[in-house]
């Protein structure tokens, strides 16, 4: 746990994806609430998308992180804050499109959430 998704628009110019996952895991990592192996991240590139409805340039990241239940607000609120300005250091200046950024957390029912790990 945590399990983290990164959705973005394709139309971001020079994203990458992976560099954005270590910069994402990296900032989970050093909030000091998760130990490094339970952190799993995944990116999904979007092509058919819309923001608004001007035809105006834009586009959009936006993470979503599940965790377990029992963080506090303040833990939450810390944890979104530290992975939007990672994420934000990763995105081009340079684009040409109005970009938002957002992160979100989520609580997982800690008495159903099922794990296991094994080791080859």
């Amino acid at each position: 746990m945590p399990h983290l998704t990164l959705e973005y628009s394709r139309n971001l110019s020079n994203f990458n994806p992976m560099r954005a996952l270590l910069a994402l895991n990296t900032a989970m990592f050093d909030s000091g609430l998760f130990s490094e192996p339970d952190i799993k991240s995944r990116a999904i590139a979007l092509e058919t998308f819309l923001v608004g409805i001007s035809p105006t340039p834009r586009g959009f990241a936006h993470v979503r992180i599940a965790l377990l239940s029992g963080r506090s607000d303040e833990e939450r609120k810390e944890l979104a804050d530290a992975v939007l300005a990672a994420l934000s250091a990763t995105i081009d200046r340079h684009n040409r499109a109005e970009i938002q950024l957002s992160v979100e957390t989520t609580e997982l029912d800690r008495a159903s959430y099922a794990k296991a790990v094994i080791n080859g």
